[in-house]
């Protein structure tokens, strides 16, 4: 009987609980994502001269680029935090999720033997892309306390919520990076759009400026930036930045929002990765 090479492949799940079974077979599968996100932090700095210093480098580098253009040059206010240790924060979290976004977005095509050849969780892939930038922040967060002792700025009891920033930081990358992985598996066009896509988030986050500098209309609008929320509470842990306010649930909100449809999307699309990829 001749074959129809016109029929796509469509991978079947197992029956039951598919929701218990893919959490059961992520877990299954921590060691993949170990191995994945490991492979990918030494990817990073093999073969180059300073190795992790660029851990150090890249947000000492960035912050002072900001504080010679946006406080040098347009005397932009930073909530009352010395400008370097404000800056700092903004870009050692911001980094975390740029650098996050464009690994998850392009792991399932850089990892398309896998795909195409062993079953595993798929999710698994973008998930281990979410964990090497960790090991950055952490090291952005050292840079930022050594700014603080620098320049006299002590934290307060709210650096204590500072793992729950981390975790946020996780889930807000966590959304945006599965609608993209999976967007890249269909279209290429999506590789050469993020570098666009996240210079423009970034100028509209408040890395370099305070969200105090968006007029009060706007502010529902500009809190709607997942990442904006995410900045401004990191600050106020660390620093003892301003507190986000009723903001903060708006970006918590957008943040769960894009999460919830970023794990419905991928989980509809990833019977066909193997085909399409």
């Amino acid at each position: 009987m001749a074959i129809d090479v016109r029929e796509r492949w469509t991978e079947n799940p197992p029956s039951g609980s598919v929701r218990w079974q893919r959490t059961r077979e992520l877990w299954d599968a921590r060691e993949l994502v170990g191995f994945l996100a490991l492979r990918d932090l030494k990817a990073r700095y093999k073969q180059a001269v300073f190795g992790f210093g660029w851990a150090v480098v890249q947000p000492l580098a960035g912050a002072l680029v900001f504080a010679l253009v946006f406080r040098g040059l347009a005397d932009v206010s930073s909530d009352g935090l010395p400008y370097l240790v404000f800056a700092l924060v903004g870009f050692v979290v911001w980094s975390y999720f740029s650098l996050s976004l464009n690994s998850a977005t392009s792991t399932l095509i850089v990892n398309s033997s896998m795909v195409t050849k062993v079953y595993f969780p798929r999710i698994a892939a973008p998930i281990a892309a979410l964990l090497p930038g960790l090991l950055n922040m952490a090291v952005g967060f050292g840079v930022v306390a050594v700014a603080m002792v620098v320049f006299g700025a002590a934290p307060t009891l709210a650096i204590l919520a500072l793992p729950l920033c981390v975790l946020a930081a996780i889930l807000v990358a966590l959304g945006p990076s599965l609608i993209l992985a999976t967007l890249h598996v269909k279209y290429r066009d999506v590789a050469a759009a993020i570098g666009l896509v996240t210079q423009m988030w970034l100028l509209a986050s408040p890395v370099a400026y305070p969200s105090s500098l968006v007029p009060d209309r706007w502010q529902w609008l500009y809190a709607m930036n997942p990442v904006a929320g995410l900045i401004d509470v990191t600050r106020w842990s660390i620093a003892g930045g301003p507190w986000p306010g009723p903001d903060l649930a708006i970006s918590a909100g957008v943040a769960l929002v894009l999460m919830v449809w970023g794990l419905v999307y991928f989980q509809r699309a990833e019977r066909r990765f193997a085909d399409i990829i």
